[in-house]
């Protein structure tokens, strides 16, 4: 699905079956997992929980960019807690999510500075735009 102008970098491939209470496995083996519904005890994880995990590592990706941008190192310690919700309302369901940002020691202004950056160029925060309600927030 190439663009005129992109390049595909990296495909991930996997094979799901059951849907929320199955199996899937990537196409190279590095993911082999259960799935379980959002809250119940089965033995798996859910589609909430690899979405908010997933979202978090490109998105501290993402930061390290927009800090190299503004020619400051991200600090040690630094984390993003993603919390994803499966929201059931009168058109369905949808989801909704909170980064929840850690960069301890940097100034609020270029924290927010680099958290600005990064929801613009992080492929996660780029695909959901004006699609879930988001909260990007400096803890």
């Amino acid at each position: 699905m190439e663009t005129n102008n992109s390049k595909v970098l990296y495909t991930a491939v996997t094979h799901t079956t059951g849907g929320r209470t199955g199996e899937s496995r990537s196409s190279d083996g590095k993911l082999d997992i259960k799935l379980s519904t959002p809250g119940s005890t089965g033995p798996g994880t859910n589609p909430e929980q690899l979405f908010a995990a997933g979202w978090s590592a490109c998105f501290i990706g993402a930061m390290g960019k927009a800090a190299a941008n503004l020619q400051v190192a991200l600090p040690v310690g630094h984390y993003v807690s993603t919390e994803v919700d499966l929201v059931s309302g009168d058109d369905g369901y949808s989801l909704q999510a909170r980064l929840n940002i850690s960069l301890p020691g940097l100034d609020p202004e270029i924290a927010k500075s680099i958290i600005q950056g990064a929801s613009e160029t992080c492929p996660y925060s780029k695909a959901i735009k004006g699609n879930i309600k988001t909260e990007y927030n400096l803890i």
